[in-house]
């Protein structure tokens, strides 16, 4: 699991590499919603002030003719511009609320055996409980309250993996009892604790790999079901992937046993539309799978934006938690998250890549 560091780091840095190729027009969205996902990506500058801000500055906004874009203080300082004295735009990096909900972030991976609940955490930060879980849920696209579950459960699963017993883990997590793990990240493990302690052992999956258009294609599934389906360039790539999930499972190929499943597979790339109707054996939170659902539900051929899903949810915000379960799904394909696309039509991320999006893209389109 990364730290709230690392995820805000990496979200700024790719931010600061699309840079060069982002639409003025969508800088100027981001402007007018004081998005402070783009805070350090680019600053605004107002010709009639000049002054130059941060995307999530709170002052008055100008007339769009007014506001020229640079890709960093340097430059619109070099054109002439002074900095903003309430955005503070010097100060690189994440925005004022980002730093506020790493702080919390960091208070909750420390305190992770204590109470933590929403007016304890916004008391770390200074900020009323209501404004605390709206700047958390707009930053992260996760409630406090979840951050919470997922670190308890990624420190759970770090103790079951050196080997502590189920009991001794779900207490050192901070969880209060046996029952609460089981209630609050029902189907997190896709097995129960015991087998993930294991690191699988005992378990049994069978897995394929076949050609396609877009590199080498697994398929494995346990005897519940599908639990798989990764895309590669070698079937070393693939093969590891699935070993690093379930590390001492019994894993064995069999493309005879696989052979229905890989034959759907087969068709789809001959344009076929992929009806499988075998069950899953996949891990879920309960926002996962109303994501996964919207998306299965895509017809083939056409496409979705994250913020149309997050609407659909009812949870318009979200769109960035949308994304994150975009990334996480175990069945490439099965549940055909490549539908999923920016509202301005740009393809956004792919777990296996942003060429094999398009080119699975192409070819529903023209199937």
């Amino acid at each position: 699991m990364l730290t709230s560091q690392q995820s805000l780091a990496q979200l700024h840095g790719a931010l600061e590499q699309k840079d060069n190729i982002l639409p003025d027009d969508e800088k100027w969205r981001a402007v007018l919603s004081r998005d402070d996902r783009f805070d350090g990506a680019f600053v605004f500058a107002v010709r009639s002030t000049g002054i130059y801000c941060r995307p999530s500055c709170p002052a008055r906004r100008p007339s769009k003719q007014q506001v020229l874009f640079f890709p960093g203080t340097i430059e619109a300082e070099q054109s002439g511009f002074r900095p903003c004295h309430r955005c503070q735009p010097r100060e690189g990096g994440p925005s004022p609320k980002a730093k506020l909900v790493d702080q919390a972030c960091r208070y909750i991976e420390a305190n992770l055996q204590g109470k933590l609940s929403l007016a304890i955490l916004s008391g770390q930060v200074g900020l009323s409980p209501y404004h605390f879980q709206r700047t958390f849920k707009k930053v992260l696209g996760i409630s406090p309250r979840e951050y919470v579950k997922a670190s308890r459960l990624a420190r759970m699963k770090r103790f079951l993996r050196n080997g502590e017993t189920v009991n001794d883990s779900l207490y050192s997590a901070g969880f209060s009892s046996r029952s609460r793990v089981y209630e609050n990240v029902q189907g997190a493990f896709g097995v129960s604790p015991g087998e993930f302690r294991r690191g699988g052992e005992g378990l049994r999956i069978q897995y394929s790999i076949i050609d396609s258009p877009i590199g080498r294609l697994l398929v494995a599934a346990t005897e519940r079901g599908v639990c798989g389906v990764c895309i590669g360039d070698s079937d070393r790539f693939v093969e590891s992937s699935l070993a690093e999930d379930y590390p001492h499972a019994i894993l064995s190929r069999s493309d005879e046993a696989m052979e229905e499943w890989t034959g759907a597979f087969a068709k789809y790339f001959d344009g076929e539309h992929l009806a499988l109707n075998l069950p899953f054996d996949v891990t879920a939170t309960a926002f996962q799978s109303r994501v996964w659902k919207i998306i299965q539900s895509i017809p083939f051929g056409q496409t979705t934006t994250y913020s149309q899903i997050a609407r659909e949810l009812g949870e318009p915000e979200a769109s960035r938690a949308v994304a994150r379960a975009c990334a996480t799904n175990p069945v490439a394909l099965v549940i055909p998250c490549h539908r999923v696309i920016g509202k301005d039509g740009s393809l956004r991320g792919y777990r296996w890549g942003i060429k094999r999006k398009h080119a699975l893209l192409k070819l529903e389109h023209t199937s």
